[in-house]
């Protein structure tokens, strides 16, 4: 379904994205290593519930936890070396390392890996942290067997080759210039040179261009000969798995590797933090003003008490969050990273484009003073450790987060259990967090930051790019899978499903959907009212839904929102009301959290006061996202490829959000909230009969008048030409490009599903794609590529997105269109539609490991108006499609000469 509205789209992104801005900085966020085990000589073996443990003779420390959500496993191989322990002058080199695990091993080539990743779902992945390095397969559970062996032949050796580091080089380089692209990054790399000074902290994982250059592939592979040994590594598997049988695997492919002596790790010798103020440039559409502080370590002795005092700060009853309620703010917030060996803590600030950052920071700093002076109340204290402890449980909702959770206990935290903290957290006292709060909140030790947006330059239109090479010949070859491997794949798995939902509507039209679940003692509740501001907000009122999203924090009419907000923190709840809303609670307390959650959405308080600031505030928000660069590239390309009135061309301005009355958005809110337009899925552990009592007594009396409304956009003709523009951004080194095309195809149309195949064969499964071939494997031109369909009701949408460096975004092009032409010219081989059908038909059981993935999957059906079985009719189409049916599709739908291409970042070509 093409989301919507698009520009609209952008504008929530942009704006919500103020106060999660830590989501820019993931690359390093991971918390850390473990320490040397004591060397042990016999095997070990012990279970406990759902988990199993042993050590090998080699030393390789193994755990299976079984979890029954799906017929699917997560394997994570935890290797307890990261760029701390690197070569003076070469930060990158386990990063690199990573990349170059997918380069070949002996016995299994590059193209045998990345076959074998495609064939099994093609979910996949890695990264590198300052004191662990991961690989994860999640895959479907009777493909276990060839992901372990994976694991097994890469930590048995590698093949690092030079020419094979050349063309890596390339596609690595490409990923340090997109994060040094990112203003955020740019802050966290100076505030972990500050904050770590003397240690292995104060350089990220990332790595430079300028010590890449330097590398050598010999370099590389002494790294991994080193400390990638069964001794120095921690495999974890979760998932609904035999523990025994699984063991007898584990032992099978890994006993027989040799354990190896390692060498002594960094010391950590942490000074005192100086004082200083970091001032950035940037290209976001608002202002961030950032206090930093040491924290203790993930392994330090009060951990627990840094964790609650971390979230108690955060909490939405807290002083900083009140920033962006009471117009001090945009947004306020306080985040944690919690490293092995150190951590560290800022409070965010937001503020409008040219708006006030001193009069933020010092707001900031006021509060973080009084929470020194006065610590903080018994009462947060109590409800971030619930919550802490609750979402201890909600972790067993996802087979892949299950098993991030048991890496990070045991690899990182080097704690016995996810649960091994839990007793520290019920065991904090508001005293302890008090004086921890005096200790580290210490304004001589904080590190500020401000970073101020700046504008980067008019949109211009460029004549074209590439054009001046020549790119022949045909997709390579088939690949031959190992012996082991070619019974797996050999035939196409039987598509199945675990999902068997209940399905009603209440008498008001809203309609249930309940899949009962039993891995945790927690239910997860989705929901969405089909609304669309676009379609359904008056001329001259764009940014109404924004500013009614924003009121839903106010609370209701019978509760504030300091009440409504400790009522959710008694019953240690998560809830966000507005168009979208969901809930996660205890099972035991589920009926007290949907009776909160129904009064938000049916009784918000939408206070006069509380709306005055939210105007203001969305406002200001609306000033500097419409001259942000990532909306002036976006709204570019809707206006290159849509009509000049199409509604989703419609977007909030200052002026607009201005104009509008409180009873804009009270009318907004009575025309659009309407039962017969939401869909609600509950998931977890709950009968069907209870949800049905639960959601009539809390949403059975919402009623609507007059006629249900349309929401979808209107069908749009094709774009006929192509365009090219660039948007600059004087803060990025690296080009953001976009490739996109309007086509005659929808949501319901039949032919999706070859385009959908087809596009697999293009840029999914990694290497086994002849995009991320082309541009990253072969030419290191890209880090990543990808490509997709975006559909709706009435309109469809194609496009290719990749970052390049400047001077490379010509000739990455040209090999977009060139291999776009190739689908058309010539059938997909028969290797290549046998590895997207197995793709496509594996990825049906991983769509189902979590209850979000199951939750929005059937939400989706339901907007759609599908039937909830919709993925096993796909199922079918797929299971039967044909190589001419693809390129017949192909041809159909794709205009490979009718591409609008838009570049931001430097001028492409210098």
């Amino acid at each position: 379904m093409q989301a919507k509205p698009t520009a609209k789209r952008l504008f929530h992104v942009l704006k919500t994205g103020a106060s999660a801005f830590i989501l820019g900085m993931t690359l390093t966020a991971h918390p850390g290593l473990a320490a040397d085990r004591t060397q042990q000589t016999s095997e070990a073996t012990t279970g406990q519930q759902d988990v199993t443990r042993a050590t090998l003779k080699n030393g390789l420390r193994v755990v299976i936890v079984r979890n029954t959500l799906a017929p699917v496993v997560t394997t994570e191989m935890n290797y307890l070396a990261g760029s701390n322990e690197v070569p003076d002058g070469f930060p990158g080199t386990a990063h690199a390392v990573e990349h170059m695990m997918f380069r070949g091993s002996p016995g299994l080539d590059k193209d045998q890996i990345a076959a074998l990743a495609a064939n099994m779902g093609g979910n996949f992945n890695a990264d590198t942290t300052e004191d662990v390095t991961q690989y994860f397969f999640t895959v479907p559970v009777d493909d276990l067997a060839v992901a372990l062996r994976i694991h097994a032949i890469r930590m048995r050796g590698v093949d690092m080759k030079q020419p094979e580091w050349e063309k890596e080089r390339g596609a690595i380089e490409q990923e340090v210039s997109r994060d040094l692209s990112n203003p955020t990054f740019k802050f966290y790399t100076e505030l972990r040179s500050r904050m770590f000074s003397g240690t292995p902290y104060a350089h990220t994982p990332l790595g430079t261009r300028s010590s890449f250059d330097k590398t050598t592939a010999a370099s590389l592979k002494q790294f991994h000969d080193t400390w990638y040994a069964p001794n120095n590594a921690i495999l974890v598997i979760a998932g609904n798995v035999d523990p025994q049988a699984t063991l007898r695997q584990v032992r099978a492919l890994f006993s027989d590797i040799p354990r190896k002596k390692l060498p002594q790790r960094p010391d950590f010798k942490l000074q005192p933090v100086e004082s200083h103020t970091i001032e950035l440039p940037s290209d976001l559409p608002y202002g961030l003003v950032l206090l930093s502080y040491r924290m203790p370590s993930l392994r330090a002795d009060d951990y627990a008490t840094a964790l609650v005092l971390s979230q108690a700060l955060d909490s939405k009853r807290g002083a900083l969050f009140g920033m962006g309620l009471t117009g001090k703010a945009l947004y306020g917030g306080f985040s944690s990273d919690f490293l092995p060996n150190g951590g560290f803590a800022y409070a965010q600030g937001v503020f409008p484009r040219d708006g006030d950052s001193a009069g933020v920071l010092q707001t900031m700093r006021d509060i973080l003073a009084k929470t020194a002076s006065d610590g903080v109340s018994a009462d947060l204290v109590e409800a971030a450790k619930r919550r802490a402890i609750a979402d201890l449980e909600y972790q067993k909702n996802s087979v892949e987060g299950l098993a991030n959770a048991w890496s990070h206990a045991l690899a990182f935290a080097d704690a016995d259990s996810p649960d091994a903290v839990k007793a520290k957290i019920a065991a904090v006292t508001p005293g302890e967090v008090d004086a921890l709060a005096r200790r580290v909140l210490a304004p001589d030790h904080a590190i500020t930051a401000v970073l101020t947006p700046q504008d980067s330059g008019e949109q211009v239109a460029s004549k074209g790019f590439g054009g001046a090479e020549n790119f022949g010949g045909s997709p390579d070859g088939p690949v031959t899978l190992p012996d082991w491997a070619q019974t797996a794949f050999a035939t196409l798995p039987e598509p199945k499903s675990a999902i068997h939902p209940t399905d009603f509507r209440l008498a008001n039209g809203l309609r249930v959907i309940v899949q009962p679940e039993s891995v945790s003692d927690t239910v997860q509740v989705f929901g969405q009212i089909e609304t669309n501001e676009d379609i359904q907000a008056a001329k001259g009122q764009e940014g109404v839904a924004d500013v009614l999203d924003d009121m839903f924090d106010f609370g209701t009419t019978h509760l504030d929102r300091l009440q409504f907000q400790a009522a959710l923190d008694t019953i240690s709840a998560h809830e966000s009301a507005g168009s979208r809303f969901s809930l996660a609670v205890p099972a035991d307390n589920f009926e007290a959290g949907m009776a909160l959650l129904a009064d938000n959405e049916l009784h918000p308080a939408l206070p006069d006061q509380a709306f005055q600031v939210m105007q203001q505030r969305e406002a200001g928000s609306a000033a500097g996202i419409v001259k942000s660069p990532d909306f002036l590239d976006r709204i570019g390309m809707e206006r290159a490829l849509l009509p000049k009135n199409d509604p989703a061309l419609r977007y909030a301005t200052p002026a607009t959000v201005s104009s509008l009355t409180l009873d804009d958005v009270k009318r907004y809110y009575a025309d659009t909230y309407r039962p017969d337009m939401t869909t609600i899925v509950i998931i977890g552990n709950i009968t069907p009969e209870k949800a049905r009592q639960v959601a009539e007594k809390t949403f059975g009396g919402w009623q609507a008048s007059g006629p249900k409304p349309n929401t979808d956009y209107p069908a749009v003709p094709v774009n006929e030409t192509a365009r090219q523009f660039n948007t600059p951004v004087a803060t990025s080194v690296q080009d953001s490009v976009t490739m996109a095309q309007q086509i005659p195809l929808t949501t319901h149309s039949e032919d999706r599903y070859a385009l959908n195949a087809g596009n697999l064969v293009l840029s999914g499964g990694f290497y086994a794609a002849r995009l991320t071939r082309d541009l990253r494997e072969k030419r290191g031109l890209v880090y990543t590529v990808g490509s997709g369909l975006d559909l709706d009701a009435n309109r469809g949408r194609y496009a290719v997105y990749f970052g390049s460096d400047p001077d490379k975004v010509g000739q990455a092009h040209d090999l977009i269109i060139h291999d776009l032409r190739q689908m058309q010219d010539a059938p997909v081989s028969p290797s290549e539609l046998h590895q997207a059908k197995s793709m496509l038909l594996r990825q049906l059981p991983l769509g189902e490991a979590s209850f979000g993935d199951i939750a929005q999957q059937l939400l989706q059906f339901s907007l759609d108006d599908k039937p909830l079985d919709s993925d096993m009719i796909a199922a079918r189409h797929y299971a039967a499609l044909t190589a001419p049916q693809i390129q017949a599709a192909f041809r159909k739908y794709l205009r490979p000469d009718a591409f609008v291409t838009a570049v931001k970042g430097p001028a492409p070509g210098q």
